[in-house]
């Protein structure tokens, strides 16, 4: 009999994925969607990347960064001046 497989973890995940904002919040971070996207604006959590209409997610590997120190995170300004059009 097939067991059913159990979902993929944010640690199973490569660099290179990507993770949606309802996997992050209460996941992964410790604040809800509104605080990230602030944090987002502020350029003190990485950019999302606009998949297609209404999907937005952001990429593992950034997020990893971004945990192993928040306080001292800073996005390129570039960057940052693209999370203000989304």
């Amino acid at each position: 009999m097939n067991q059913p497989k159990s979902p993929i973890t944010f640690e199973q995940l490569p660099d290179s994925a990507y993770i949606r904002l309802r996997q992050l919040v209460g996941a992964v971070l410790p604040f809800s969607s509104a605080t990230l996207w602030r944090k987002c604006r502020r350029g003190e959590f990485p950019p999302p990347v606009r998949m297609s209409a209404g999907v937005t997610a952001w990429q593992v590997g950034q997020v990893r960064v971004w945990l192993k120190d928040p306080i001292k995170y800073q996005v390129p300004q570039h960057a940052a001046k693209a999370v203000r059009r989304l």
